[in-house]
């Protein structure tokens, strides 16, 4: 992907502080001149999803222009995750994280690999990402659904958006 395309991402974090870690994330992120912010939403806690018994989340999304291709952006998010505590070979599926980062969708890219697919499948499953996500991208269609729309409809029971920090 030689030309600059747009992604969305969501960020996450329960462990540790978690407003400031999800700062930090989005700030490693895009301190390359291969990947520039466009927007960030609120934070906004939220209950824990898949694994109940845990804290809740803090959750934002961010749009970002990039040079990457997905498996390079999918990369860099990984490093970044890393780098602020994430170990994915001794985690729980679900459970408590210092930095989750998903790439929701990039335009106009489709892929389905083993470790990458694009829309991200659950999307339209999670409020945490789809409230977040409609406040900085609400007009974006993502295979054939409005995140407006979308996020008016969920059941965003326990995604509360929180004052600037």
């Amino acid at each position: 992907m030689a030309d600059t395309a747009r992604a969305w991402l969501a960020f996450g974090s329960n462990l540790g502080d978690s407003r400031a870690l999800v700062a930090r994330a989005i700030a490693m992120l895009t301190e390359t001149p291969d990947i520039r912010l466009v927007a960030r939403s609120s934070d906004y806690r939220t209950a824990p999803w898949g694994v109940t018994d845990q804290p809740a989340f803090i959750n934002a999304c961010a749009a970002v222009d990039t040079t990457l291709d997905p498996h390079a952006l999918l990369g860099r998010a990984h490093a970044v995750e890393r780098a602020l505590g994430r170990d994915r070979a001794r985690e729980t599926r679900w459970g408590p994280r210092t930095a989750d980062i998903d790439i929701i969708a990039i335009e106009g890219v489709t892929l389905s690999a083993p470790d990458l697919t694009l829309p991200h499948p659950r999307l339209f499953e999670r409020a945490f990402v789809l409230k977040p996500l409609a406040e900085i991208a609400g007009g974006l269609v993502v295979a054939g659904h409005s995140v407006r729309d979308a996020a008016a409809k969920i059941d965003a029971t326990g995604v509360e958006k929180l004052p600037l920090a």
